[in-house]
């Protein structure tokens, strides 16, 4: 049986290397990712982690799929989770170009129950949590400044 997948699409006024750049850079991570900074040198099959402050693993995987400016896939596990997974989830950016803007898809595949929380007013979540993130790297990338903070 097909796992389900969470699919989130927007699109950014900007250009295919600045938001893989914004994809794929530890300080603009930290900007738009609940303070989350990624680390990988981005070769398909290298380690990919995600940091809380004071270096605290959040999320680790490998990367699946690098494609500079155009795809970017990689498999994601919680540091905290337990148990953890038998396979993980997989996590996949797809920039698109259209004149003066970017088309980016989201998919987030082997969704496992609970992944998805169908509550108001928080970020739990991929379908609360991934929109946020993309919604904040979105105006980072457009203004310059993140988004509000927000308390839910």
């Amino acid at each position: 049986m097909t796992k389900p997948s969470f699919v989130y699409v927007t699109y950014i006024a900007s250009t295919p290397d600045k938001v893989w750049n914004a994809l794929t850079s530890e300080e603009f991570t930290e900007k738009y990712f609940f303070g989350r900074r990624i680390q990988s040198d981005w070769n398909e099959g290298s380690d990919v982690t995600f940091l809380r402050e004071r270096d605290e693993l959040d999320v680790y995987g490998k990367v699946l799929i690098s494609e500079p400016y155009k795809r970017l896939s990689y498999t994601w596990f919680h540091a905290d989770e337990k148990p953890q997974r038998e396979e993980p989830s997989i996590v996949t950016f797809e920039l698109q170009q259209l004149e003066d803007t970017v088309k980016l898809t989201l998919k987030h595949e082997n969704v496992a129950e609970g992944d998805i929380v169908d509550k108001e007013n928080t970020f739990e979540g991929l379908n609360n949590g991934w929109p946020a993130i993309i919604s904040n790297m979105k105006s980072l990338l457009e203004t310059g400044k993140t988004l509000p903070a927000v308390v839910v």
